[in-house]
């Protein structure tokens, strides 16, 4: 799963909470990345922090939840990529650290 969220101190509380919780197995940081996007009809530029968040397929909804609540944005960016194939080892080791 991935969001944006405004600066590393909000990137760094969501990443502890989600894997303290068990709903992401891991949390990857980013740079700051420029977004470039229209909001309310004006065209918007902000530094952002990416977060990629590992989960089971069946912890999203429990996980887009909790980034919604967690999130300081009006309309958070909460977007799911399903893996079809990994290395199998990875893929029971993030089913068996969250709650999924």
């Amino acid at each position: 799963m991935f969001t944006h969220v405004p600066d590393m101190a909000c990137a760094e509380s969501m990443a502890h909470t989600l894997v303290n919780e068990q709903l992401a197995a891991c949390v990857n940081i980013s740079s700051p990345v420029r977004s470039v996007y229209r909001w309310q009809g004006q065209v918007e530029t902000a530094h952002e922090i990416a977060l990629s968040i590992k989960t089971p397929r069946q912890g999203y909804a429990r996980l887009a939840e909790r980034i919604r609540a967690l999130h300081p944005y009006e309309l958070p960016e909460i977007v799911a990529i399903h893996v079809n194939e990994g290395l199998p080892e990875y893929l029971r080791w993030v089913a068996a650290e969250t709650l999924a």
